[in-house]
């Protein structure tokens, strides 16, 4: 796809909710380009030259916060990074006060990782800049969705028509969710597997129109296996769950029944692909045979991780054609 070409028509990347199947699939081709990157030995192109980018993280992150800060690196822009232990939130600020505050630096890109959902909605209606919701409570994780699904495609040669199995803490996962909105509106069937408790109502009609009929609950997970070409393990978020009453019995049940071994890893499709957004409970929700064996795809992820918030970047920060056409 020519940059010449490309006119996104969101202000924001908030959810995968807002997006239609064309704007995923406009981000998943840019991914593809910008992947190459990464494989220079030169790892760094001008496109956002002189663009600023705050990666504003008040919630704990790894993967995420450092994928966004190599992503704007890789593009040339002035990439400023914010925790929540190093900001004035730990003092009592509040988070309008906190965006008006960055807002008067005049950043081009608000990144923001944030416990409570509807946080990013909240400060992109104060802003001026484009933000980009890195995860916000258990709402949506719309850059881990659109990852995922670029590395499905890489590996599946297609999204459309596939059997995914999503399996874990559903109640609690912003993954789980935007996962399903992505892959639904792609074309794949979603089957969506946990113990009851862990299981939120209605899940399937998360996406209305885009979802029904397409997503299958479970609560059995060799039935959710079964045939499937994609399985995405998650993990407990037990930091999420602060002073519930026990979901289940103990972390060596849940292993016994919900857990991906080598024996349920055989109920699905010969072909079929590992998946986890990570981190990963090795020996909970997925046993360390299965997450190193040659069907794990799961530091693919992370590589497309980089390419696909890149492309974000690119779309919402302003990149040009004569700048990427430099490169």
């Amino acid at each position: 796809m020519s940059t010449a070409e490309l006119v996104f028509a969101h202000r924001h990347l908030l959810g995968i909710a807002e997006l239609d199947a064309m704007d995923i699939g406009q981000i998943l081709d840019l991914g593809d380009t910008f992947l190459a990157i990464g494989e220079r030995a030169i790892k760094k192109v001008p496109t956002l030259r002189g663009r600023t980018v705050l990666n504003v993280f008040l919630e704990a992150s790894t993967r995420t916060r450092v994928s966004f800060e190599i992503a704007g690196k890789r593009m040339s822009a002035d990439t400023i990074n914010i925790s929540g232990s190093g900001s004035s939130t730990q003092k009592g600020e509040t988070l309008l006060d906190t965006a008006r505050n960055l807002m008067a630096m005049n950043p081009d890109v608000i990144v923001l990782r944030h416990s409570a959902a509807g946080a990013a909605a909240y400060v992109a209606r104060h802003v001026n800049a484009a933000v980009i919701n890195a995860g916000d409570g258990t709402h949506e994780h719309p850059t881990q969705a659109l990852l995922d699904c670029a590395t499905i495609r890489h590996h599946k040669g297609r999204v459309a028509g596939l059997e995914v199995a999503i399996v874990g803490d559903i109640a609690h996962s912003r993954v789980a969710r935007s996962d399903v909105l992505a892959l639904c509106k792609l074309g794949a069937r979603v089957r969506l597997c946990a113990p009851a408790t862990l299981m939120p109502r209605d899940i399937d009609a998360i996406g209305g129109d885009d979802t029904r009929g397409r997503v299958s609950v479970h609560h059995r997970l060799e039935s959710a296996l079964e045939g499937a070409d994609v399985v995405m393990m998650l993990r407990i978020q037990n930091e999420r769950m602060g002073a519930e009453a026990p979901r289940f019995a103990n972390p060596r049940e849940y292993a016994r029944y919900f857990g991906l071994s080598q024996r349920t890893l055989a109920y699905t499709a010969d072909d079929a692909i590992v998946m986890h957004p990570g981190p990963i409970n090795r020996g909970v929700e997925m046993m360390p045979e299965v997450a190193d064996g040659e069907r794990s795809v799961i530091l693919d992820q992370v590589t497309y991780g980089v390419a696909v918030r890149m492309a974000v970047l690119y779309l919402l920060g302003g990149g040009t054609r004569s700048d990427s056409a430099a490169a």
